[in-house]
């Protein structure tokens, strides 16, 4: 992944925003890779669009054992959906056609990352530094 250049990366927390496009053209051990790689660097990582289930369940896996307690403490995950209305009609909106699989998602170091709250249109987090 391109890296950011910033004159004192020890200011900061770098964040990376990854569009669902880029993610679309990537095969799922690519996007594990990419999202391991970024938060090993001590990156939070957004996906405009998420994971699949699949996806998420193997990103566990492949963190799980990668998990060293001197080096890496393994990650934090979120996700929300984000609603987005193809039909707005009352019977599609209670059919469930107005649903959306695409979701947000944030991913960071575990001891970096705490969540404060979660709902279904928020995820406020508290980042530190170590």
């Amino acid at each position: 992944m391109p890296k950011a250049t910033n004159a004192d990366d020890s200011d900061g927390v770098q964040i990376d925003l990854i569009s669902g496009e880029r993610m679309d053209s990537m095969a799922t051990m690519e996007k594990i890779r990419m999202i391991l790689d970024g938060v090993h660097d001590g990156n939070i990582v957004i996906l405009e669009e998420g994971l699949t289930p699949d996806e998420e369940s193997r990103l566990i896996e492949t963190t799980m054992a990668e998990i060293n307690p001197d080096e890496f403490n393994g990650i934090e995950i979120e996700t929300y959906p984000k609603s987005e209305t193809r039909d707005s009609s009352l019977l599609g909106r209670i059919m469930g056609a107005d649903e959306s699989e695409a979701k947000l998602t944030v991913i960071g170091p575990a001891n970096q990352i705490e969540t404060l709250h979660k709902d279904e249109t928020l995820i406020s987090a508290l980042v530190s530094r170590d």
